[in-house]
């Protein structure tokens, strides 16, 4: 039992591991986003900040589902679930950071890095045990793994 423990514990460790892999390339696609119509456009910090998150979400979205948390999910109730996620934390995040940003005039990539650290953390644990609740490791990548015996 004790074994069998063991081997799960470090399979959630490896899952963890890589979705903060995934989420630091998602956060690469987002920063580069963000400086680019920071740094290109007149726009204020919002639409900045909420065209780069929309982009990583994606990208992390589909990433993390099959290679993550290897589900075979209905795509669209999945990404609905995702979607009621980012109903709450974007418009937090995007009010707070535009507060901090443009009223406090604190630095619009602090910013940014902070929401990105709240969105890894609160993503994961919500993807882990609201939307693949159950429905982890049954893609083909997981039947490979299995068949290899890892």
């Amino acid at each position: 039992m004790e074994e069998k423990k063991s081997g799960k514990s470090r399979k959630e460790i490896i899952r963890a591991i890589k979705f903060a892999l995934v989420s630091a390339s998602a956060g690469l696609v987002e920063f580069g986003v963000f400086f680019v119509m920071n740094e290109l456009t007149e726009l204020k910090y919002w639409p900045c900040y909420l065209t780069a998150l929309i982009a990583s979400v994606v990208w992390c979205f589909t990433i993390n589902r099959r290679y993550t948390f290897k589900s075979t999910k209905n795509v669209p109730r999945a990404m609905a679930m995702v979607f009621a996620f980012y109903l709450v934390f974007t418009p937090a995040t995007t009010i707070l950071g535009n507060y901090l940003a443009e009223t406090l005039r604190w630095n619009e990539y602090l910013v940014t890095c902070i929401n990105m650290a709240l969105n890894l953390s609160l993503e994961y644990l919500y993807d882990t045990f609201v939307v693949y609740r159950g429905e982890m490791d049954n893609n083909d990548i997981a039947a490979k793994d299995r068949a290899r015996g890892k």
